[in-house]
């Protein structure tokens, strides 16, 4: 086979009631030449069996996206990378546009639409894509591509376990600014939806202000709900 020209890395945790269809709807790449990784941080439901048949590699690694991410990367063939979120959807000509963009840029992202019933769902979007277009930093849920050369330069993903996309923006920034792509992809607006919209984006700017501030990580990651793993 021959050396595929963009390998997409999707982190994985127990997602066996939705990684069927997530997988399902990048086939068509994979048949186009691009690599599909999951990586896996130690599911305890079907996710990897159901994975196995439908991506080119399927690895383990410690819990956390950041580490699932840099595993992942560690094993891809191609030379451009795209980490991308199980809750995510590409436009229909994403990789015509990541190639298109790479070949300017070290690396880049897309613009987001937040799927859901909410009004202020649209808003969040928004506000979203044009503060990452005036900082030149992206969030996972924006889909962040990059060239292989640029993400070994500057180390991966620091392994934490909240803002590791905040993290690797800075240091890609210190190469050169993004490519911020119009397109948009999709990403679930659940939480927003369960917790409240007006709730979370507080908690999120609280989050990036204590981030920004020197917080501990793991701190921020149990304030926003998620259990960080154990050193």
């Amino acid at each position: 086979m021959p050396t595929p020209t963009l390998s997409i890395i999707l982190p994985v945790l127990n997602e066996a009631a939705g990684i069927a269809s997530v997988l399902a709807s990048l086939q068509a790449l994979r048949e186009a030449g691009v690599e599909l990784i999951v990586a896996d941080g130690g599911s305890t439901d079907d996710t990897a069996r159901v994975a196995t048949a439908l991506c080119d590699q399927l690895i383990s690694a410690p819990r956390g996206r950041a580490s699932q991410m840099n595993a992942g990367a560690a094993v891809a063939q191609a030379d451009r990378l795209l980490f991308l979120h199980a809750d995510t959807r590409l436009p229909q000509d994403a990789i015509a546009a990541i190639h298109a963009a790479l070949d300017t840029h070290v690396w880049g992202r897309f613009d987001v639409h937040i799927d859901g019933q909410h009004p202020m769902l649209k808003v969040v979007a928004t506000m979203m894509n044009l503060r990452s277009r005036l900082t030149g930093i992206a969030t996972g849920d924006q889909a962040i591509f990059v060239r292989r050369a640029a993400f070994d330069q500057i180390g991966g993903f620091a392994d934490l376990p909240l803002m590791e996309d905040i993290a690797l923006s800075r240091r890609l920034k210190a190469l050169g600014r993004p490519a911020c792509l119009r397109q948009r992809v999709t990403t679930a607006g659940r939480r927003w939806e369960t917790h409240g919209v007006l709730r979370t984006i507080v908690l999120m700017w609280r989050l990036r202000a204590a981030y920004a501030l020197g917080a501990n990580p793991a701190d921020l990651a149990r304030r926003y709900g998620y259990a960080p793993r154990e050193s």
